[in-house]
């Protein structure tokens, strides 16, 4: 799922508002939820490291996940610092965090393979010796007994 946060400072009243949006289709981005904070408190949080930071930013209504709050830490290091930069997106994939896994073809694939391919057609006569079991229902609808016959 991707993410957006998107920071917005109101300097004049001291608030930090957080704005969390979700894409909930591609191209479809809607907004999940939104928190203010006191401005003062969070700058000097930053200032303290990323576990006085995220200590700050969560709350029982907002909660970020770990890789979302480090992603919000490392992004705004200029916002913070800088006072004339009032807004800041910060965009969160969570398919980046998956670990990558490479795929190689081992031997034992091949083999099972080549099986495969040697049963792969199936005769016209196992064809109908499978379907010649009888299919009825055993269960008639008067038996009012809570298991199959």
């Amino acid at each position: 799922m991707r993410q957006k946060m998107r920071l917005d400072k109101d300097i004049k009243k001291g608030i930090l508002t957080i704005l969390e949006s979700s894409e909930v289709d591609p191209g479809i981005v809607m907004p999940l939820h939104e928190e203010s904070y006191p401005l003062e408190e969070v700058t000097q949080a930053y200032k303290q490291g990323y576990d006085a930071f995220a200590g700050s930013i969560r709350r029982r209504s907002f909660f970020p996940i770990k890789d979302v709050m480090i992603k919000l830490f490392e992004s705004s290091a200029d916002f913070f610092k800088n006072k004339s930069a009032d807004k800041l997106i910060v965009e969160y994939d969570d398919a980046d965090s998956f670990p990558k896994e490479e795929f190689h073809l081992e031997e034992e694939d091949v083999e099972i393979d080549k099986i495969l391919e040697e049963d792969g057609d199936t005769k016209e006569d196992e064809i109908k010796e499978i379907d010649s079991e009888d299919d009825t229902p055993k269960f008639k609808p008067e038996d009012n007994s809570e298991h199959e016959n």
